[in-house]
């Protein structure tokens, strides 16, 4: 490689890594988040409680007013949106940040609230991709990565270049996804 094509590598390279820095942390911190959705909500801090109810709705008469009436009760700040019947014996009411399920056998309610989990509702929010704008940007930016992926190989010559250490790493870098497909 030349040694203007090196210095325009570098230059492309070190460019490229400074303007997509904050998208690089922002899929690299969701896509942790994202990982790890079986342990966690990554978006929402999702909080439960168990309310009692001291009557048995009826319905034919159950309505949105009783509804309202029992969110007012369990001091739900949430504005009421709607409710149906699940079944025969389930009560579904929805407010805004959450939902409360009612038991009409036991005469018992789970109240489930939802609240943005802070940076991480905004970070996971970009990385699925919220308007097209932004798929554009993305797209932009997976195209950067690729970029940064061949020039990154060429920043060094020698043996810590693709004489020796990068290529050592790159087969490296290539074996560990081919055994998780072969084996998964």
């Amino acid at each position: 490689m030349g040694k203007k094509l090196r210095k325009l590598n570098r230059a492309t390279h070190r460019d490229l890594g400074y303007f997509f820095v904050a998208m690089t942390l922002i899929y690299a911190i969701s896509g942790i988040a994202i990982n790890h959705i079986d342990d966690w909500n990554p978006s929402y801090i999702v909080k439960t409680a168990e309310k009692e109810i001291d009557f048995v709705p009826q319905k034919s008469t159950f309505d949105r007013n009783k509804a309202k009436q029992l969110l007012k009760e369990w001091k739900i700040k949430g504005r009421y949106r709607k409710f149906y019947w699940k079944g025969s014996s389930h009560i579904k009411i929805f407010f805004k940040g959450g939902t409360a399920l009612i038991d009409i056998n036991t005469k018992k309610a789970e109240i489930e609230t939802l609240k943005r989990r802070p940076f991480f509702y905004t970070v996971n929010w970009l990385h699925y991709n919220p308007n097209k704008y932004w798929t554009w940007f993305s797209d932009i930016f997976a195209v950067a990565l690729i970029l940064l992926a061949i020039t990154g190989m060429f920043i060094l010559k020698g043996k810590n270049g693709l004489k020796w250490r990068g290529t050592v790493l790159i087969v490296a870098g290539i074996i560990i996804p081919l055994i998780f497909i072969l084996i998964f």
